[in-house]
């Protein structure tokens, strides 16, 4: 795990980046997607050399190991400025534990009116919470695979609604998908792809809301370039930047 060259993941996956943008042209709606690395299973060393090479935003899917990093001495020393996004399902009763992380920059897994309830109500009474609110995304389940989480599609509009207008120590910056693994792009479009750029489309319509205003998380290591193409504006690319990652189970 150690033989990775993270510095040089990481570059090749902005190359990508910068390809793909370009292909896309440089239009005035065009929007730099910005690359999340995601960390899960990782040494911190890993990540200091990550950020050493200008990389601020990390990835994070289980609530300890965030904890654990975002509390670690060198990453405090080394990473002043690192931004932290929580990726992974979050359960009402670790919300205190994940919002009290130091420089916590965004929970991209918001899936439920009572989950967003709690993280306004916690944020309300953390001190950081004088520093502007908490960004969120709302997470949808485009697969419709029942061991994922997030709201279904057609309820997506209201959710974002509720935040965006009655929770003011929430941000809602827009929304995102975890999606079926393993899609064959010789048979087409990412459905999931497809299916969150039409939640988007609806949000924006109902919303009167401008599609800039609206982030897009979805593609990671395997096909985060299909996904800039279809209009993702948050890519979350593990793997890639950080090398082979064992299945949770491996890992105990």
């Amino acid at each position: 795990m150690g033989e990775f060259d993270v510095k040089i993941g990481l570059k090749n996956v902005l190359q990508r980046i910068e390809e793909v943008c370009s292909k896309k042209g440089e239009g005035e709606n065009v929007k730099k997607p910005l690359l999340v690395a995601v960390s899960k299973t990782k040494p911190v060393e890993m990540i200091v050399d990550a950020y050493s090479e200008g990389q601020r935003h990390f990835g994070e899917n289980y609530v300890q190991e965030l904890v654990e990093k975002g509390s670690n001495p060198l990453i405090l020393e080394k990473c002043p400025d690192i931004k932290w996004h929580f990726i992974g399902h979050l359960q009402s009763n670790k919300i205190n534990k994940v919002l009290k992380v130091p420089n916590l920059h965004m929970v991209q897994t918001v899936d439920s009116e009572k989950l967003a309830n709690g993280l306004d109500s916690a944020w309300s009474r953390l001190e950081k919470s004088k520093d502007g609110p908490l960004e969120v995304l709302v997470q949808i389940n485009t697969s419709g695979e029942d061991e994922k989480s997030g709201v279904e599609p057609e309820h997506a509009s209201a959710l974002y609604k509720h935040i965006k207008e009655d929770l003011p120590n929430l941000k809602v910056k827009g929304i995102m998908t975890i999606g079926k693994f393993g899609h064959d792009y010789s048979t087409g479009p990412n459905p999931d792809f497809i299916a969150l750029m039409k939640c988007h489309e609806q949000i924006c319509k109902e919303q009167n809301l401008n599609s800039n205003e609206v982030d897009v998380s979805m593609g990671m290591s395997d096909d985060f370039d299909k996904a800039i193409e279809v209009g993702s504006t948050i890519v979350r690319v593990g793997s890639s930047i950080f090398g082979y990652r064992p299945k949770k189970h491996e890992v105990q």
